[in-house]
Parts: structure tokens; sequence; C-alpha cells
């Protein structure tokens, strides 16, 4: 079933000009793999051509956590002009992000740069406890301002024409609820929001399956499904791991 939705997501993507994944799960690197979720991305990248997609790995960025401007003494002053990054790392100059004014070393930009100037972006992550993994957390509460501008401020949403879509992975629970929760998340945002970028690859529905057995086995029955060797992937590790 998850190979017909991954099929239905290569038929939706191609013919795009520009298009960004962005991966938020992570790995130890003594286990020599990547992530399902991020091995997934590569294959797909595969398929649209590297010449189309670029890929950004979340969680190798120094990204800090969202200030909470949202919700002050002084009301929302989340995505105001005065927290416009100076500079020349915003390359689109609407970076409007307190947390990267305060912390010269935050790498949001390099989300942003590839985000504002794509025809869609693609969120890859984990499913952990039942909802989407923490990098991924991180990086939404990070670009609430580009729903702040529009939406409380009352500016032009800059990202209405670019489309959006989560693909999580996960082992035995809650995949597909937290997957639709994204996505009304991320309509509040204001991006265009295709069915078809928004799936959940989940092995069992028995959420007490917690055995070391079940793990390989859910390792096998993606490897099979998605024709995707964890091991090996679709890129060598040492590559992934720069």
């Amino acid at each position: 079933m998850s190979k017909i939705k991954y099929d239905k997501t290569i038929k939706h993507l191609q013919g795009k000009e520009k298009i960004l994944f962005l991966l938020t799960s992570n790995r130890w690197d003594g286990h020599n793999e990547i992530p399902k979720s991020s091995a997934l991305a590569y294959k797909m990248q595969e398929e649209l051509g590297k010449n189309v997609v670029t890929i950004i790995d979340v969680s190798k960025l120094k990204i800090y956590e969202c200030e909470g401007n949202v919700s002050s003494k002084t009301g929302n002053n989340c995505g105001v002009k005065e927290a416009l990054l100076k500079g020349d790392k915003d390359k689109t100059g609407e970076l409007r992000c307190w947390a990267s004014f305060n912390n010269k070393d935050d790498e949001l930009y390099k989300v942003v740069n590839e985000l504002l100037t794509s025809d869609a972006v693609v969120f890859f992550g984990s499913i952990r406890w039942g909802k989407m993994n923490a990098v991924y957390a991180k990086l939404v509460e990070r670009l609430t301002w580009l729903e702040n501008r529009w939406a409380t401020l009352g500016e032009k949403n800059i990202i209405k024409d670019i489309e959006v879509g989560v693909i999580s992975v996960g082992h035995n629970w809650n995949g597909e609820e937290a997957v639709k929760l994204e996505k009304k998340v991320l309509t509040f945002f204001g991006f265009k929001i295709p069915d078809d970028l928004f799936w959940s690859y989940q092995w069992t529905t028995d959420a007490k399956d917690e055995s070391k057995s079940g793990y390989k086995e859910d390792a096998k029955a993606f490897d099979k499904e998605f024709n995707i060797m964890l091991k090996e992937s679709v890129i060598k590790f040492a590559d992934f791991i720069k």
C-alpha cells in the first residue's frame, strides 16, 4: 500500500522544476546506515533527477530552538520587520526570525534559501512516540514566522504558491495520525497541500510489538517494499555523513 502512495508522490512531483527534500531523522554513525525516511528521499531524488531535487539533512544543521516570540506580553513579535536577518546569508531577503537574528551561527537560512525558491517542499522524518521526531518539530517551530507574516501582521503570504508534504516512517504506532496533524499545521501555515505528498509507512498496527525480531522484520519488509537496501542504500553511507 505504501509503495502505491510512493508512486503517486513521484507522479505528482514529475514536471516540477525545483523541489526541496528536508530530512529530519537522524542515526548514530556507528550503525553504518541512513534512516529509512532518508533512504526514501534519496531514492525519490534518483527517480526525479538530482538536477531537480535538492536534499538538505536538517539534523546536521545548527538550528536553535524557537524563542517563543509569538506570545510575549507585548503581543506577537514573530516575523516582524525588525527581525530581518542582516548580512548576505539570507539570499531571499525574507528571513525574519529572532533566533536567526540573535544567534550568528544559526543555520536556518540554509533551509529558507532553498524553501522560498522551490515549487514543492517535502519533509521526511521518523515517527517517535507517536509523533514526528524532534528535529522536525524544532524546524517547523522555527518556520512560524512564515505564517505570522500574513496571518498576524497582515502582509503577503510568501509561501502560498509552494506545495508542501510530509512523508514519515514508523514502526508500530500513530504514523497516519501524526501525518494528518502535520498536514493540518502546514495548512495553517498557508502552503498548498496536495494529498499525494502526505503519507506514512508503518510496519504494523500492533502498538505493543516492541520485540527485537519485529524491528528486524520491519527493516526487511521496508527493503522489500521499496527496493531499498538500507545497509548499502542508494548512496554510500560515507557520503551521507559528510
